[in-house]
């Protein structure tokens, strides 16, 4: 049998929907359907040294397996993990949200385990109203306080409100929110009072009109939908401007999560901070976005703290350089990149005029202490 090369990564097993990247490449071997059973078996029973959120990974990966006793183990593993390593994966934001919503279904009946994922904002949406059907009084009170996912997500507010333990005012309050930020849901009883109670009785059957649907943009700028389009000519890029400022807040939320480049440019300028989120949170945001969005200082607080909190992003040195020039950045967060900058590097933050002054202050120090000669013992 031929074996890959140490540092390659293994195709994944039928139907798993990413590869084993994310692991050490001299631990890939023990989720790589190729490699031996009983190499696959020491994962899947956990007996591999991996990291709380690589060993949640790799569990997933493994019930996809080729052979039935893995697939079985790595799930029996998974919904048995000991809290010390399951409490650090269900927090970590960087866990492949696939295994997140992986994890919510194994462990929803643990109400602590179910709070940690719900709050992880990788958790899949779809895996959240899952849990909002019949979750208890507190877990639907902490689904209902993350308005962006309520707006992104509508069956999330949907299963809220078939909920019987959901509390009345909470369900009352969310779909008021709902109203207001745009959402109709039609076959919702809840949201038909609501409207009432936000627009009058008028409004029983049809909200009023609130500007055009995400639909109906992408429909009007197909190009809007196509990440590889051209970039628009200016006046149209003016007119989707234009459209995106009539819209409602959930339809924006819309757009953010289905439009491309161009939609999320004019949407990133919001004042309203779930729409700016939405945009940064997209699936589809880039690279080249995110470093534009590190480095506007007029950009929005809630932007920045997503940007500078996401270790895969704040891998990117430019990332991180931005993030340092960037005065909406806390000093706490800029102190703690500047520790891994270069000597030269520090040296030029120190003398830039363009840089806060506390920032240009610690750079000067950490240069100095790092250049400082050492006193010979």
């Amino acid at each position: 049998m031929t074996t890959a090369a140490p540092n390659a990564v293994p195709a994944p097993p039928p139907g798993c929907p990413f590869d084993a990247e994310f692991l050490p490449p001299n631990l890939r071997k023990h989720v790589d359907p190729a490699a031996p059973v009983p190499l696959r078996m020491m994962a899947a029973k956990s007996l591999v040294p991996l990291s709380p959120s690589d060993m949640v990974g790799a569990l997933y990966m493994l019930t996809f397996d080729p052979d039935a006793n893995v697939r079985e183990t790595a799930a029996k593993t998974a919904a048995g993990l000991p809290d010390r390593i399951l409490g650090s994966a269900l927090r970590d934001e960087e866990v492949q949200p696939q295994v997140l919503g992986f994890l919510l279904g194994l462990v929803k009946g643990n109400e602590a385990y179910a709070e940690m994922l719900v709050l992880n904002a990788s958790t899949p949406d779809d895996a959240v109203a899952d849990v909002a059907k019949d979750c208890s009084p507190k877990l639907a009170e902490i689904i209902g306080q993350n308005q962006l996912r309520l707006l992104r997500h509508e069956d999330i507010l949907r299963n809220l409100c078939a909920n019987a333990s959901a509390p009345v005012s909470l369900v009352d309050n969310v779909c008021d929110f709902a109203v207001r930020s745009g959402l109709t849901l039609m076959d919702v009883p809840q949201m038909k009072a609501a409207r009432v109670r936000v627009f009058g009785p008028e409004a029983a059957e049809a909200p009023p009109p609130q500007g055009p649907t995400a639909e109906e943009v992408l429909q009007e700028f197909q190009e809007a939908a196509d990440e590889s389009a051209a970039p628009m000519e200016e006046g149209k890029r003016l007119t989707l401007a234009q459209r995106v400022m009539r819209m409602s807040i959930a339809e924006k939320i819309k757009l953010a999560t289905l439009g491309n480049k161009e939609a999320r440019t004019a949407l990133i300028r919001e004042t309203n901070k779930l729409v700016a989120v939405a945009v940064i949170r997209s699936p589809r945001i880039t690279d080249g976005e995110v470093l534009s969005c590190a480095a506007n200082r007029a950009m929005m607080d809630d932007v920045l703290r997503v940007i500078y909190s996401n270790r895969e992003w704040t891998k990117n040195h430019k990332v991180k350089m931005a993030l340092v020039k960037n005065p909406k950045v806390p000093l706490t967060v800029t102190m703690k990149f500047l520790n891994s900058f270069r000597d030269a590097e520090l040296k030029d933050l120190s003398r830039d005029k363009n840089v806060p002054a506390a920032v240009q202050g610690f750079a000067k120090k950490l240069h100095e202490k790092k250049t400082a000669p050492k006193k010979q013992g």
